[in-house]
């Protein structure tokens, strides 16, 4: 509070920022999830009041913990491809132009332009002029502009494809032989410019044929240099992502055991190559078949404890636990003989699968609308969820009584994971940042999942309350003091008055009770002998 010195001589005082304090209190508990206050006192007053421990071994132990649970924190909030995702062209283009909406956000697109450049594009592209006009497309920001440096790509291969090569070595015979295609040039055409998935596997074919010419020549001399090796890599990851989207062309076509085998022969041809998570597009293909044996031999390979998770995994797994007993299973009946081994075991899953990512019950069990799922995804955030029930709902679906089994069993998982999330129960602390990253991975017009919800301590709350109401009377004080002082009056001699009736009432009550003898009330008939 501040003294003001009035013209009469009168002093008043004047509110300081202690409610600004507290609102600032209040957004920053909203924004960061802790309090500042708390923070900084922890962080600058204890040490300096001695509440540091002197033992250097616990200090060093505690700092190697909190930089692994930092570096684990980064590493549950790294954004990843989504092995999933749509096509530009046949299927986001054609959602905007129903609907007028953008289902994908700037942030998620200038990701996948990263991807492009990392994926198709090496050191040597200068070398060759197709190469380079594509190197440069992948940069554009305007799809037109990308559309038609592909076009311009082809065009110049079209225009340099006849050279003279000798047939045999110093011979004087001649043959015309076509430079190969652009294979990259294809790739953007079938997933920007394809209106239909047809037309984007029509596409994709003639990027078959060029980038596994160019794969193959470029195997061969793979060992003569530095600038070979990154060119070889730069062909094996375009020619596995064509036979990938390939697969998944077959797979949104209806052919889907011919999906299968395209996804089975490129695991076993490039087993190394896991960052493309092939293996969770086979998952929801053999799903579809119901292949169900074959899902659980997937499982048992990629459900490791020492490889990435994800909720394709963790609920596959759920689901395929629940196969066995969700079709006779009965809340009512497991609420009086209890849960059987079966039971129990598919619980656990639901449970496991929940705490990795607490998102995907509620767009399974349609308590959330579903969007189109963007083209990267936050492992545990709203954003894999949303991927994740895209394509699996119908399979949960499939299955009698999974979804009432998932129904009557998620919520169980967050009596088991302790409060606040200082640590996780099976897996990692669910991480802090999903939200800001869901935020911008997904479009504006849905509504971001938030786990765990940030709630307002009361202790918050009263203060910032308390705090107002103070200020708000030192301000309405300051400026009508005499009318401020007239209602002080009034509100104690109310008071006073109230007090006064109350004690003589009472007091009057106390008299009659003395004076009068009561006759005792009657029996009711239903409790006499």
């Amino acid at each position: 509070m501040q003294l003001i010195q009035q013209v009469d001589g009168s002093v008043w005082s004047q509110p300081c920022s202690a409610p600004s304090l507290h609102i600032f209190e209040w957004w920053y508990f909203r924004k960061y999830g802790t309090s500042f206050i708390e923070q900084v006192s922890v962080s600058h007053l204890r040490p300096l009041l001695g509440g540091v421990d002197n033992n250097s071994s616990n200090n060093s132990n505690s700092s190697n913990g909190d930089s692994d649970s930092n570096r684990q924190s980064v590493s549950e909030c790294k954004v990843w491809r989504n092995p999933l995702n749509l096509f530009r062209g046949a299927e986001y283009n054609r959602y905007t132009w129903v609907t007028g909406r953008e289902p994908l956000t700037y942030y998620d697109m200038n990701l996948s332009a990263q991807d492009h450049q990392t994926f198709f594009t090496c050191d040597s592209d200068h070398l060759r002029p197709a190469d380079a006009i594509m190197q440069k497309a992948w940069r554009e920001r305007n799809p037109q502009a990308r559309i038609s440096a592909a076009h311009e790509a082809l065009e110049i291969n079209e225009i340099r494809s006849r050279v003279e090569v000798p047939l045999i070595a110093s011979s004087t015979i001649w043959e015309i032989k076509l430079l190969p295609k652009c294979a990259t040039a294809y790739i953007l055409l079938a997933e920007e410019e394809a209106t239909t998935i047809a037309e984007a596997e029509k596409l994709f074919k003639q990027a078959l044929k060029a980038g596994d010419g160019c794969y193959r020549r470029s195997q061969q001399l793979q060992h003569h240099g530095s600038q070979y090796e990154a060119q070889h890599r730069r062909d094996t990851n375009v020619l596995v992502y064509i036979k990938r989207r390939l697969a998944m062309c077959a797979r949104r076509l209806g052919r889907t055991r011919e999906a299968v085998k395209m996804m089975r022969d490129l695991m076993k041809e490039f087993p190394l190559l896991s960052m493309f998570n092939i293996h969770e597009n086979l998952l929801e293909a053999l799903l579809e078949l119901q292949a169900y044996a074959d899902v659980q031999a997937v499982l048992a390979k990629y459900d490791d404890i020492s490889l990435p998770k994800s909720a394709t995994i963790c609920y596959t797994a759920a689901l395929l636990k629940a196969r066995a007993v969700s079709d006779k299973f009965s809340p009512e009946a497991a609420s009086r003989r209890g849960l059987s081994t079966a039971e129990m075991n598919a619980v656990e899953a639901i449970h496991r699968a929940v705490e990795f990512n607490p998102h995907v019950p509620k767009y399974l069990l349609e308590m959330k609308s579903l969007i189109l799922p963007p083209e990267h995804i936050l492992k545990r955030g709203d954003s894999e969820a949303i991927a994740y029930a895209f394509f699996h709902l119908a399979h949960w679906k499939r299955v009698e009584g999974a979804l009432n089994l998932l129904h009557c069993t998620w919520e169980g998982t967050f009596r088991m994971i302790p409060y606040p999330l200082e640590k996780g129960h099976l897996f990692y602390p669910y991480p802090i940042c999903t939200e800001t990253a869901d935020r911008e991975l997904l479009p504006s017009f849905h509504e971001v999942s938030v786990y765990p919800k940030k709630e307002l301590p009361f202790f918050i709350l009263f203060t910032a309350g308390l705090c107002s109401f103070t200020a708000m009377l030192a301000l309405l004080t300051h400026q009508f003091p005499e009318l401020m002082g007239v209602f002080a009056k009034a509100m104690i001699d109310m008071f006073c008055s109230a007090e006064l009736r109350d004690w003589n009432c009472q007091s009057i009550f106390m008299h009659l009770e003395d004076d009068l003898e009561l006759p005792p009330a009657p029996q009711s008939p239903h409790f006499q002998n």
